[in-house]
């Protein structure tokens, strides 16, 4: 059984790539082009990994991370950034963030840690 996936930022051809290069790699993956729109998705799919974008325009990443986890406390959440401060990264774990990965993502990391997020949602 492949992973799913939902990838969600504010810039498409990002997104649009990432959905390819996730694809490729045997993930069912959906999109979605802002936090708002992610939350309506986790409301009525599940998935074993959400790849978000830690800024972006209508709701940063702390109030978004939070909302999707009181949504599915148990939704791992990944956050994707281009620079983070360290004090942010350590927020974000504190509000549930599995991960905090810097942009560009590396794919192979980016694999790995979906894994981790489906074999612990197995268990």
């Amino acid at each position: 059984m492949s992973a799913k996936v939902l990838i969600v930022d504010d810039e498409k051809d990002f997104l649009d790539i990432m959905a390819e290069r996730m694809g490729g790699r045997g993930m069912d993956v959906s999109t979605a082009t802002s936090a708002q729109d992610a939350l309506e998705k986790v409301q009525t799919e599940s998935y074993d990994a959400v790849i978000m974008d830690f800024l972006m325009p209508e709701m940063d990443g702390f109030k978004a991370l939070k909302l999707l986890k009181e949504a599915r406390p148990d939704l791992a959440i990944i956050l994707l950034t281009a620079n983070v401060r360290e004090e942010e990264r350590i927020a974000a774990k504190k509000l549930g963030a599995m991960e905090v990965l810097e942009k560009p993502a590396d794919l192979n990391m980016l694999t790995q840690k979906i894994e981790e997020a489906r074999t612990r949602k197995v268990r």
